[in-house]
């Protein structure tokens, strides 16, 4: 089995200068928990669910919540976005791919071909590669 059958084609992206507000909404509506970042075609990094409470205390005055929000709704992805992905070819087999992810401990791989991000490879697509659904 190859990555190309069980990833999902042409994802849902983000741009760097997308509000992380926006970005998340976009996450919650989807039912997905990554988002690939994209500069034209290029993949320039990912935002997962777990990237905006870990940029919160960074952002955030420590005495002031108030501070801490407002300052969220000025963030935009390239803020909070990890920039080093580890991405996956479409011929690649599926098993590597699943084992790629259990070793970095990620969540999802981006799919790229040529330069060009072309899916997304999840646990979910991976459970779904695994039972046959």
């Amino acid at each position: 089995m190859r990555v190309r059958a069980w990833m999902q084609p042409l994802p849902e992206t983000a741009t760097p200068d997308m509000p992380v507000a926006e970005a998340y909404r976009l996450m919650r509506r989807g039912g997905f928990r990554h988002l690939p970042v994209v500069d034209g075609e290029r993949l320039v990094g990912i935002v997962s669910d777990r990237d905006l409470p870990r940029a919160r205390p960074e952002v955030a005055a420590p005495d002031s919540a108030a501070a801490g929000d407002q300052t969220m709704a000025r963030l935009v992805v390239r803020d909070v976005m990890s920039r080093e992905v580890t991405t996956v070819d479409p011929d690649r087999p599926v098993e590597e791919a699943a084992r790629l992810m259990l070793d970095l401990r990620i969540g999802s791989l981006p799919v790229v071909e040529e330069g060009r991000l072309v899916g997304i490879l999840t646990e979910t697509d991976l459970l779904r590669a695994w039972v046959g659904g």
